[in-house]
């Protein structure tokens, strides 16, 4: 079953980049620019850099090592260091990986920040998604009281939405490098559970 929804994953993330090789999705994406460039403000933008800076690989790497020694000496939870830190990697390295298959340029419609590198798919909503859902993931399973549990969700729903619509306002990303980040570290994020839960199982 997980090998089918594997397929079907890596299926879908195909499709989708051939959609946008084949400049199948400028519409979809010009129109979301400008929707979301249309509310441009200072405010916004002081906001928008602000999750910029939260998402860069000069934050993401300290937080992520903060929790990594939270779980290791604090909540002695050592083993959930594996999925973590492996999943974080993981997600790093299939960026760097893909970036320079499909070699999209930039936005260059208007760009707030400059930012250096190719544009598909989205390494800080990868980022993004992969380490909020974990972190939730890891989290979930030692919060009992419900309420706890859905202030967690609507966090880290709130913060990769964020991350992603920051990077489309700030110009650096057209909104078909966010879904695509996204699909692929929901994909990522669900193998990854699922071999740490296997391997968890097996080294009780």
């Amino acid at each position: 079953m997980w090998l089918i929804l594997l397929i079907l994953a890596i299926a879908g993330f195909q499709g989708l980049s051939m959609l946008v090789s084949r400049d199948k999705l400028k519409q979809f994406d010009e129109t979301i620019i400008s929707a979301v460039q249309g509310q441009e403000n200072d405010t916004l933008t002081s906001i928008a850099k602000v999750f910029n800076k939260i998402g860069s690989t000069s934050t993401m790497i300290p937080l992520v090592l903060i929790i990594a020694v939270l779980f290791f000496f604090v909540f002695k939870h050592r083993k959930e260091l594996v999925l973590l830190l492996g999943g974080m990697l993981g997600s790093t390295l299939l960026n760097e990986l893909l970036k320079p298959i499909y070699k999209r340029a930039r936005p260059d419609i208007h760009r707030l920040v400059e930012q250096q590198g190719f544009s598909y798919p989205s390494g800080n909503a990868m980022a993004a998604l992969t380490f909020y859902c974990l972190i939730t993931y890891l989290l979930w399973r030692h919060i009992h009281r419900r309420s706890w549990r859905i202030a967690l969700l609507c966090f880290s729903a709130a913060m990769i939405l964020i991350m992603g619509v920051s990077r489309i306002y700030l110009g650096v990303h057209y909104p078909s490098d966010i879904l695509a980040g996204f699909w692929l570290s929901a994909c990522w994020v669900a193998l990854c559970i699922r071999l740490f839960r296997s391997w968890a199982r097996t080294n009780k």
